[in-house]
């Protein structure tokens, strides 16, 4: 028996507009940073934290940020294949299934933020910077951030599923 399938008001797509707002919220900032700051200058906001203007050529966290270059299209390609896989797997889920969705589009909506930078500026623009006395956490944004709370969604509910089919 073959399952219906579901219309784009029924599916998770409709979620994407998450990823949107993350995008374009991600884009402002970055704007706004690189508008009113110089590269590199840092301005304290708390005694761990400072809004610090960077560029990064790496991916998250300035990982492979010290290679030639061929980052920059390997992070891209990989962002575009994360979207359209994340994006077809949204078709497929409920909309009311808001977890797995939520965790999607929050991926989504960091990857093109991200990619958005490397395409158009060819690194990706980092302004949160955290530090605790001398050890300093590296730059990053808030693309990073959404990226890295969907995936550990996704990780939680892999776990809570399969203690929900055990039970």
């Amino acid at each position: 028996m073959s399952e219906k399938a579901l219309t784009l008001k029924e599916s998770g797509v409709r979620w994407l507009l998450l990823a949107l707002i993350i995008f374009i919220t991600d884009i402002a900032i970055k704007l706004f940073v690189m508008d009113n700051m110089w590269l590199r200058q840092s301005i304290e906001v708390l005694p761990f934290f400072n809004i610090t203007y960077a560029h990064n050529y790496g991916a998250a966290f300035s990982f492979l940020s010290d290679q030639p270059g061929w980052q920059r299209w390997f992070f891209t390609s990989i962002a575009f294949v994360v979207t359209a896989m994340l994006t077809y797997w949204m078709s497929k889920l409920p909309a009311k299934e808001k977890w797995n969705n939520i965790a999607y589009a929050m991926i989504i909506g960091g990857a093109i933020g991200n990619v958005f930078d490397r395409i158009v500026h060819g690194y990706v623009v980092d302004y949160l910077h955290f530090y605790i006395g001398q050890y300093h956490w590296p730059v990053f944004n808030l693309a990073d951030t959404t990226i890295c709370i969907g995936a550990a969604m996704i990780i939680l509910d892999g776990f809570l599923s399969k203690e929900k089919t055990t039970a």
